[in-house]
């Protein structure tokens, strides 16, 4: 593949993933809330719900949401193994995007279909399977492209750089979703919102331009050697620094996709304004970065992420006990101020899920010679699949149950975020030296 030197290139191919990255951040904190009317204030609920009324079973939705996350982390595997050994004249990554791209489009406009305006089975199995759908192949899209940042990159400070300039990418998302799509949802409604939103994945057509492979019709060349599903899959499971830092990593998803899955919910009970918190959290992410990587490279990949977690929780934490307050002037301020905390962590967890796994896909590489990178990023998304699955298909949904207990359970989705985050930065200590030290001056 060739690579890619120049930065204002590094730039424009970090950009490509914001626009699916959009849909999915619809789906999972706006799309799926709105089949339940529970866990709403009254006055939201003509905005943020399809049809003012439950379209789906709780306790039904709850196994689905779950399933549908699973079979996303598990189908991402034989996706992998897919684009990484695909073979066409096209070559292995555009193929796949594209394919992966038509199809979530797709899954995504079936969401806004209403079939029964009722609280039905046929209904819940219905939303069901257009969430599996979509997270099958948005992680198709997403899998492939950044496997290539293992790719179209030559060094570990460029791959470092393109995941640092995605996650600022991802903030702009970030605020867009939370800001922006929140303050129109004072006057339209999420259907006409999320219609609204869908052209942004077109940025996903920015690497169909930019990728330059041969065609892999007969091979995909000497230098590296593709493996089946299962060498591919044992490849990467025998890594044993990757298996340590999923377990992390699951922990700190965990946390994460809890508060962001339940963010909407949440705001609407604890008398904070979601759009200064979302500001006072996302803005400062680009210079919040500039620290995150200085840490790094004076002290190691280790001490920054832990850095990152504690701050995390930290952030977590104080929103807990400013969401116990009484309103007034000291409660927004001091809720604002929990949102600029958290800043000091969000850009880099987002990051580190582009960096690591490259770059310790690129050692594979070039230690034993099997291309897999894609297969590293599956195994990732099924760790992230299960932690997202438990946190906002099991706890969100135990949190929200019925409209009237919502509000007093819901309180304590930042504390139980903050647990996740703590686990995270006990287990970060059984990292390896080849990890903690990664990004150092030296390396």
């Amino acid at each position: 593949m060739k690579k890619l030197t120049k930065r204002w290139q590094l730039f424009l191919y970090a950009a490509a993933g914001m626009g699916i990255n959009m849909l999915n951040l619809m789906v999972g904190s706006y799309l799926c809330s709105a089949l339940l009317v529970g866990g709403f204030g009254k006055e939201v609920i003509p905005y943020q719900t399809f049809a003012q009324r439950d379209l789906i079973i709780p306790a039904v939705w709850a196994v689905f949401a779950l399933a549908a996350k699973i079979i996303d982390g598990i189908i991402d595997i034989p996706m992998a193994s897919l684009t990484d050994n695909l073979r066409s004249r096209f070559g292995r990554r555009r193929p796949a995007i594209l394919t992966g791209l038509i199809l979530v489009v797709a899954a995504y406009l079936l969401f806004l279909v209403i079939p029964a305006r009722g609280a039905t089975l046929g209904n819940t199995i219905y939303y069901g399977i257009v969430l599996c759908v979509f997270y099958s192949f948005y992680t198709l899209t997403m899998v492939t492209y950044y496997a290539t940042f293992t790719e179209i990159v030559e060094t570990e400070e460029k791959r470092r750089t393109i995941s640092n300039v995605k996650s600022v990418f991802d903030i702009i998302y970030f605020i867009l979703g939370y800001v922006v799509v929140r303050m129109l949802l004072n006057g339209l409604n999420i259907r006409v919102v999320a219609l609204i939103v869908l052209p942004l994945a077109l940025t996903m057509l920015i690497p169909l331009f930019m990728i330059k492979e041969p065609s892999t019709k007969e091979g995909v060349g000497e230098k590296s050697e593709t493996v089946g599903l299962f060498k591919s899959l044992a490849c990467t499971l025998k890594n044993r620094t990757f298996v340590i830092w999923m377990v992390v990593y699951f922990f700190m998803t965990f946390g994460v996709q809890l508060f962001l899955g339940g963010i909407n919910e949440y705001f609407s009970f604890v008398g904070m304004n979601m759009i200064f918190i979302m500001m006072a959290a996302f803005a400062p992410v680009p210079f919040t970065l500039i620290l995150y990587n200085r840490l790094t490279k004076k002290h190691g990949f280790g001490f920054a992420i832990r850095y990152v977690l504690i701050t995390y929780a930290a952030g977590m934490l104080c929103m807990f006990f400013v969401g116990l307050m009484q309103g007034g002037t000291a409660k927004t301020v001091l809720s604002i101020l929990t949102g600029l905390l958290s800043s000091f962590a969000i850009g880099a967890i987002f990051s580190v899920a582009y960096s690591i796994p490259s770059q310790l896909a690129a050692e594979e590489e070039q230690n034993t010679g099997v291309a897999n990178s894609a297969m590293y990023f599956a195994v990732q998304g099924l760790f992230s699949g299960i932690a997202a699955g438990i946190a906002t298909g099991i706890v969100l949904t135990a949190l929200k149950g019925s409209e009237q207990q919502a509000s007093g359970a819901m309180k304590y989705m930042t504390l139980i975020s903050a647990i996740g985050m703590l686990a995270a930065l006990a287990l970060s200590f059984l990292m390896p030296r080849s990890l903690t030290t990664l990004g150092t001056k030296k390396d």
